[in-house]
């Protein structure tokens, strides 16, 4: 089974809510045990949860349906981690992530953590609502390269760009690579706030941590 064919397939499976299927090919591509067919795996789940996401964001499904799609990756990628010692994977870097101070919305965060984990980085998961504070001090605490934030709703946009302020205001912006992401963002309000990347979806997060720990600060 070659990597496209898996990612139709993972594609297709969330965006069709079918976990049997979800879990079939997650099982088949486990037995190749190769790095590049999780990638496709995962890019593939990934695909299908921002199509269900531009689909609700038009009217086409309902709520309960998408919250069902990005609860079905999940299950799905906890497969992967049941059947893979993550501690045999590579660590490419550290990657402190959170949802932003007022926004409550964890599912898509929590499958770019997963992403990212199956991908080699060690991730520190701070969960939602996080103050910038809070953010600034474990990143410190924990000594990551990458400061990874999700906003969901447009009114905590204003969090991602505080939190730039205040690593520059602390004097310790060029330690970290910071990248921001969620349903308003887009790489224009990246670039606006001086964050060094926006990601749309797992497959994308994976893609440019991997290029900013191999490009540096």
């Amino acid at each position: 089974m070659n990597t496209d064919t898996i990612k139709k397939k993972a594609m297709n499976a969330i965006l069709e809510a079918d976990e049997a299927e979800a879990f079939r090919i997650t099982d088949q591509v486990l037995k190749l045990a190769d790095k590049d067919t999780l990638d496709a795996l995962l890019y593939g789940f990934g695909e299908g949860n921002r199509m269900m996401g531009e689909a609700f964001e038009k009217g086409e499904i309902s709520l309960p349906e998408l919250i069902y799609s990005s609860e079905l990756m999940k299950n799905a990628m906890a497969r992967v981690f049941k059947k893979i010692d993550i501690r045999e994977i590579e660590t490419l870097g550290t990657i402190l992530i959170a949802t932003v101070e007022g926004d409550i919305h964890d599912i898509g965060k929590s499958i770019v953590a997963t992403g990212l984990k199956l991908a080699g980085f060690k991730v520190i998961d701070l969960g939602r609502d996080v103050p910038v504070s809070v953010i600034i001090n474990e990143a410190e605490e924990h000594d990551v390269d990458i400061i990874a934030t999700s906003a969901l709703l447009t009114t905590t946009l204003g969090e991602q760009k505080k939190l730039e302020f205040a690593l520059r205001e602390r004097r310790v912006r060029e330690k970290y690579n910071t990248m921001v992401g969620g349903a308003p963002c887009t790489a224009r309000w990246a670039k606006k706030i001086g964050a060094d990347v926006y990601c749309g979806d797992v497959s994308d997060a994976i893609k440019k941590a991997r290029e900013l720990m191999k490009n540096g600060k």
